[in-house]
């Protein structure tokens, strides 16, 4: 029996193959790994003896040959196969122990792998549902059942080489995807632009194709609902801000935690980002039903607990700060949380809330990573699209009004623009001194998210903005926002009758902001 032992990823190696070699097996080898099973004693023959070719091309070619897979490919049920190995005086290859070049540590073109993944590839390829298939092996985890296998049957059974083939596949269907993935940045590997090719402001085109490598390192408490099955997935090497968040209590996270705390994690930095504070969001089914930003943590949660106290119950709030003893004491006489995430927390904090909240997930967790290209599934394929962001800058905004906003209502109308752009639509969102005080999201109508805010809002954002993720069609939009004593609307514009609902607004003494992007998110 013969294995060809080739990785990159030297973990456990030596070990692997000196058992494997008091179990009788003849290992062939090359390169680094050939040089690191010599010195630890373990008898290993040369990729180039059994080529008869040298390494050549700085080692890009070294198993690309007949001889190595010749021995790979041979399906052993054949007579011819066998014939052809003999009367080229190939040794046929049992095991095929490989793994590839650490692409996306170093991402170009000399850490592109080519023998690695054809040796995978045919050793996979030919894994065989007879007594004769070719096993593969591409994660050290698998080097100790294989060796109890072999040690036992002296043979990997029919089932064992599949489930390898699957792994083996998917680690080159991995790696080529970060390749393509590289390969569709604006400036792979560093290469610089053509001379004189400038810079435009347009994005960057969506790619021709795109290519999904996820592995599963999360089961779910349950799916969307308890008879759901759910995992949350990454993409394969790669590790997400998930991956360093830390749970210190609680039930296990399910399928809406994930999604709900994600939503939440997000929200709360892009707002703190944008107003240059500390800021609290409180998240009920993706939507926020609370948000506040300030100086004093535990002011700004109170804040943000008060806009909507009854959403919030078993929701998801998520600070941008450490969590101090003041902030807790205020957590102890609120609605219980499904899940708290902040950065971290001061000594005690986290025993308080377990003491009080046995059930809540407390998370710690770093900033969350940047958006990448979003996508949703739909039936027979996917919507693409670039990540969301906030496109206009507030001192590009236009007043459209004869009244012009004061500071403090800019300011309002700035904070209120940001919450609006992360609700689902229809959206509007009524705010004053940096406190989402009435929310009205996934209406079909603007007017009814209008009333919904205004209802939340009871009289507390009077003075204050009033955002709306889309422009107002009618000046119904307007009065109602007039009714809820708001000073100032901001909104994209655009619509057919746009000098109706300003004059309506001027009517009204309003000053009316224009962004002049629409913010949907469904």
């Amino acid at each position: 029996m013969r294995a060809l032992i080739s990785v990159w990823d030297k973990t456990g190696v030596v070990d692997f193959a000196t058992r494997l070699s008091g179990l009788g097996w003849e290992i062939t080898s090359s390169g680094g790994t050939a040089a690191a099973l010599a010195d630890a004693g373990v008898p290993v023959l040369a990729v180039e003896d059994v080529t008869g070719s040298p390494e050549m091309l700085d080692g890009r070619v070294k198993t690309l040959h007949p001889r190595i897979h010749g021995g790979i490919l041979a399906d052993r049920s054949k007579p011819a196969h066998l014939a052809s190995l003999s009367e080229h005086d190939i040794a046929a290859i049992d095991l095929v122990v490989c793994n590839l070049y650490p692409f996306r540590s170093d991402p170009g073109p000399e850490l592109i792998d080519i023998g690695g993944p054809a040796m995978v590839r045919a050793a996979a390829k030919n894994h065989g549902d007879d007594a004769g298939g070719v096993g593969v092996v591409v994660d050290p985890a698998d080097y100790e059942p294989v060796l109890a296998e072999l040690a036992d049957s002296r043979a990997l059974s029919t089932a064992t080489r599949r489930r390898l083939a699957r792994a083996a596949f998917a680690h080159t269907a991995a790696y080529d995807a970060a390749i393509v993935s590289w390969l569709d940045e604006p400036v792979s590997g560093g290469v610089e632009p053509a001379p004189g090719a400038g810079e435009s402001d347009e994005a960057a085109p969506l790619p021709p194709t795109v290519h999904l490598a996820l592995e599963r390192v999360d089961e779910c408490r349950y799916g969307e609902n308890p008879h759901h099955l759910g995992a949350r997935y990454r993409p394969v090497g790669e590790l997400t801000w998930w991956d360093h968040a830390y749970q210190h209590g609680g039930l296990a996270l399910s399928y809406l935690n994930f999604f709900d705390a994600d939503a939440a994690w997000r929200i709360v930095h892009d707002l703190g980002d944008a107003e240059g504070s500390t800021a609290v969001v409180i998240v009920k089914h993706a939507n926020p039903c609370g948000a506040a930003a300030g100086g004093d943590l535990a002011d700004v949660y109170q804040r943000a607990y008060d806009c909507d106290a009854r959403s919030a119950f078993g929701g998801i709030v998520a600070f941008n700060q450490f969590v101090d003893l003041d902030t807790v004491e205020r957590i102890e006489t609120a609605a219980q949380a499904d899940l708290i995430i902040a950065p971290g927390y001061e000594d005690g904090v986290v025993e308080r809330i377990e003491a009080k909240r046995r059930n809540t997930r407390v998370l710690e967790a770093p900033r969350p990573d940047e958006a990448g290209i979003s996508l949703r599934q739909i039936n027979g394929g996917w919507l693409v699209q670039s990540p969301h962001a906030f496109a206009s800058a507030p001192e590009e905004w236009q007043v459209v009004t004869q009244r012009k906003p004061t500071a403090a209502e800019l300011a309002d109308a700035r904070f209120a623009w940001r919450v609006c752009g992360h609700v689902t639509s229809n959206a509007i969102v009524l705010a004053r001194d940096r406190t989402a005080w009435g929310i009205g999201a996934g209406q079909q109508n603007r007017v009814e998210s209008g009333q919904l805010a205004a209802a939340k809002a009871d009289g507390r954002a009077a003075g204050g903005a009033c955002a709306s993720d889309a422009f107002y069609p009618f000046a119904d939009g307007v009065e109602a926002a007039a009714e809820a004593g708001v000073a100032v609307v901001v909104q994209p514009g655009g619509a057919l009758r746009d000098d109706d609902v300003i004059a309506r607004a001027n009517e009204l003494g309003l000053a009316m902001l224009f962004t002049g992007e629409r913010q949907f998110r469904h």
